[in-house]
């Protein structure tokens, strides 16, 4: 048996299910599937301001179709373990993960078909990836531009789940904690889970355009010197020793990775070093003095140093949630 419905009576559904429900703390929300579609549960948590996460245990006993039409869509990570769901002839599950940005989203059919749909869904303003990952002038980087497209077509992406998304998604679901420290555990879980779903496409991103003035060969090199680069932020090889664990002379290294990249292989480095340094720290697990070593300084001076110079705030402003000012 298939159900026919708008997103309008999907959705009053289900808000009829959820004042029916058992409640819990205010910042969350526990829905009981509409008994129409089959078993199972929802379960909002408000891990921060204006980012939601959902968890669903949804048990479909009828295949579902669901007719949306143009609307404004918040940014959006889903993460199926079980089951599948198929959005315009596109599969979530069953292999392939669902990152969709901010926008406006395409009159689509969505189709539940009758399965057991376990996995978490995450919900956010696009103004949150300036708050979590912001550029030098506290702005979303444009390497991320892409999921926050206003009043354009969103962008929808299905790529592939790995191992690694397959385990936060888990330890979200099975979360051992309550409380303030329940909430500041889905915290980090969310953005590392965020984090690892957006590395592949970032990665992708970060590939060099080869010059047609270096062989491809010579590129490769190159760019196997920035992948040593990027592995061993806390100790790195001198200039001399990347040189030659790639093959090339140091000469053609400076030169090479100048064009490839646009800045010299020391630049580079302290900057890469600096993103992660400001990622760990907004983390918040880590002290500062622990942050500097991870990314290879000895001298928590030297460190900090550096740090403001790049993001105009001390490291521990920016422990303490403080924004870059330059």
């Amino acid at each position: 048996m298939t159900i026919t419905l708008t997103q309008r009576e999907y959705n009053e559904l289900w808000a009829e299910s959820c004042q029916n429900s058992p409640q819990k703390p205010q910042t969350e929300l526990f829905c009981e599937m509409p008994k129409q579609f089959g078993k199972g549960y929802e379960q909002e948590i408000e891990v921060h301001r204006n980012l939601w996460l959902t968890i669903f245990n949804c048990e479909y006993q009828n295949d579902i179709l669901l007719k949306i039409p143009d609307w404004d869509h918040p940014l959006e990570f889903s993460v199926w373990l079980s089951g599948r769901v198929i959005e315009g002839g596109m599969q979530i599950g069953e292999g392939y993960m669902h990152i969709a940005g901010s926008g406006v989203q395409r009159k689509v059919t969505v189709e539940f078909p009758k399965s057991r749909n376990v996995g978490v869904d995450i919900n956010m303003s696009p103004d949150l990836l300036a708050t979590f990952f912001s550029d030098e002038e506290g702005e979303i980087p444009k390497e991320l531009r892409f999921l926050a497209k206003g009043n354009n077509w969103q962008t929808l992406l299905y790529p592939k789940i790995t191992p690694d998304v397959q385990g936060v998604a888990q330890q979200i679901i099975n979360c051992p904690y309550q409380g303030i420290t329940k909430r500041m555990y889905l915290q980090t879980k969310v953005l590392e889970l965020i984090r690892l779903q957006l590395f592949p496409i970032l990665a992708e991103q970060d590939k060099p355009q080869r010059s047609p003035r270096l062989k491809a060969e010579t590129s490769t090199r190159i760019d196997y010197a920035r992948e040593i680069l990027l592995s061993r932020l806390e100790n790195p090889p001198s200039l001399l020793e990347l040189a030659q664990m790639v093959g090339v002379s140091d000469r053609t290294l400076r030169r090479g990775f100048k064009e490839l990249f646009g800045t010299t292989v020391f630049n580079y480095l302290i900057e890469k070093r600096m993103q992660r340094a400001q990622e760990l720290l907004r983390e918040g697990n880590l002290s500062v003095a622990e942050v500097a070593n991870l990314v290879g300084y000895s001298h928590l001076g030297q460190f900090a140093g550096v740090f403001r110079r790049k993001f105009g705030i001390a490291p521990s402003q920016c422990y303490l949630g403080k924004k870059s000012v330059s």
